[in-house]
This record gives C-alpha cells, structure tokens and sequence, in this order.
C-alpha cells in the first residue's frame, strides 16, 4: 500500500475516533457521560505512559509523580495563589515537564530493572512530599475546588467547568490534541529511532544517533503528556489529593496500555476504556469483584497477548498503527 494512502486511512481512524465521541456527548446518559470524560484524561495518562514504554521500551514505575506534578501544579496555583484556569493549566504542565527533564537526567543513567527500581523511588520520594507539605496539599484529605475557581471568562464568555457538556467538550479536547500529537510524534523520524533503541540500543548508537538525547525526549515527552492528563484532570473534576501520587497510579497506565496494546496510539484509549468499565460493571453486582476482573484479564492475555488492539494489528490489520 502507498504511503500516501496508508497515512491517509490512518488519520481516518483516528478522526473517526474523536467524531464518535464528540456524537457520544449528545447521546450518553448522565453518569456514562461522566465516566467518559475521565476515561478520556485518564487515557491521555496512559498515552504518555505508551511513549516511553511502548516505543522507547523504558519501562518506569513512577509515573504518578508525572501525573500528580500536573495536577498540583494547577490545582495549588488555582487554589492558593488564585491563578485562573489556563494559567494553572499552563503551570500544571511547566512542572510536569521540568520535573521530567529532571528526573530524566538522573534516571537515565541506569538500564533495564535499575531503571524501573530508580523512578519508582523518585516517585515515592514525590507522594511522601505530598504528606510531609500538608499544609498546602491536606495530604489524602486533598483540596476540593470551588465552582468559582473551575471557571474561564473570555470577554463575555463564560465557561464553567462543572457543566457536564463544557468538562465532557473540555475533555475531548484534550484527548484529540494529545493523541494527534502521539500519532505524529511516533511516525516521524523521532519515533522510529525510539523504537530502534527499544529493539537494540547498542545498534542504534553504532549507526550514529545519540540514544541518551532521544531517550531523554522521549522521558520528557511521556512526562510532559501525563502532566497535562493531571492538570486537566485537577481543574475539570475538582479535586487534588495524594492518591493520585500513589504507587497504583504508576501501574495503573502500564496495565492500561499492555491490555490495549503497548506500541499503538489507540491502545492507551482502549484499555482504560475496557478495564475502567470492567471494574465499574462488576463492581455494581458483587463484592468479590477483582475476582472477575482477574478472570477476564488473564482471557484476554491468553486471547490477546499483545494487547487488544497489538494483536489486531499481528492479526489482521497490518496497517494499524
């Protein structure tokens, strides 16, 4: 197939993905309406968890550090500081991308399991710090948001983000930008290097490319998605906590992507989809839920093994990217 063709009916899928969900807005019951919206953000967690892991093949256990950088970054500046939305949003970002270029620097020095042991400790280092300044964080009491603070006025355009259509808009958005900027990222010329050091790091330098430079793009890129996923997420729901620093919140995306398929753009959005709804369904008719979620995880390991939509594309649709 051309590659004219080829990239045309893939930015046809994922226009179709975003047109679907924007038509979901008029149709979806209340609550359903709700729990998309957070799927969304959620999924653009995920997306930047696909980054590194996915393509680069760095495998990190501290992505809620990510995550939570976003998220107190504009829920404290829009909270103490009285920042409004687009400025806390912005903040939310800047130190989710500074602490990944940080972060970055220092972990990278280390390979394989090291790695994974290094930013699950920098994580942890992060949630204690959310404890350890109570004060202006109230540690897993966490701060609630004001309707006055969740608003933006533009001239004589007020949008309030505890309006159900504006959050669910808001966070269509959000998810449509990332993953357009994901699609492009991995199908440049920066994405495959990634994916030539994820296959063989040692190859990839011998042809000349510096592999501590893509991989630090590559952290910082991953950081800096997943701290507009938190920031989003603190002022479209209203809440900051230290939970969200947790070590749950680290594996959470790496199971979200490996159940959509790690390596896909779409994967992220579909395994938070499929696991969110399992829990929520199973949850509402019995106790001994996780019991069922376990069952049906290990199907569709043994089903899927790539993932829901890696084993599509092994399968039958080779095109998908």
């Amino acid at each position: 197939m051309r590659t004219s063709a080829l990239s045309a009916k893939v930015l046809a899928l994922h226009a179709a993905v975003v047109v679907i969900l924007f038509a979901l807005n008029f149709v979806l019951p209340a609550y359903h309406h709700s729990v998309l919206a957070r799927v969304m953000l959620l999924a653009v967690f995920a997306m930047g968890y696909n980054i590194l892991f996915g393509y680069a093949g760095l495998l990190s256990l501290g992505h809620a550090m990510f995550f939570s950088a976003g998220l107190y970054g504009a829920g404290l500046t829009a909270y103490h500081l009285g920042w409004s939305m687009p400025a806390g949003f912005a903040a939310g970002i800047a130190c989710g991308a500074l602490l990944a270029l940080v972060i970055g620097v220092l972990a990278l020095r280390t390979t394989g399991v090291a790695f994974m042991i290094v930013t699950m400790m920098f994580a942890q280092v992060f949630y204690l710090l959310t404890f350890y300044f109570a004060e202006w964080t109230r540690g897993d009491g966490g701060i609630v948001l004001g309707r006055e603070t969740r608003r933006i006025v533009v001239g004589d355009v007020h949008l309030d983000m505890t309006e159900p259509t504006t959050r669910y808009m808001l966070a269509l958005a959000v998810f449509s930008i990332v993953l357009f900027i994901t699609l492009i990222a991995v199908r440049s010329a920066f994405g495959r290097v990634l994916v030539a050091i994820r296959e063989n790091e040692e190859r990839t330098r011998m042809l000349g490319f510096d592999t501590f430079a893509n991989k630090l793009a590559a952290v910082v890129l991953s950081g800096t998605i997943c701290a507009t996923a938190g920031a989003a997420y603190a002022l479209l729901f209203g809440y900051i906590g230290s939970t969200f620093a947790g070590v749950q919140y680290s594996i959470l995306p790496l199971l979200w992507v490996l159940l959509g398929g790690a390596a896909t753009t779409l994967g992220p959005f579909v395994g938070t989809l499929f696991m969110y709804y399992v829990i929520d369904i199973t949850s509402s008719y019995t106790s001994a839920y996780l019991l069922i979620v376990g069952a049906a995880l290990i199907l569709l390991v043994l089903f899927f093994p790539k993932g829901i939509l890696g084993t599509i594309r092994e399968r039958w649709v080779k095109w998908l990217p």
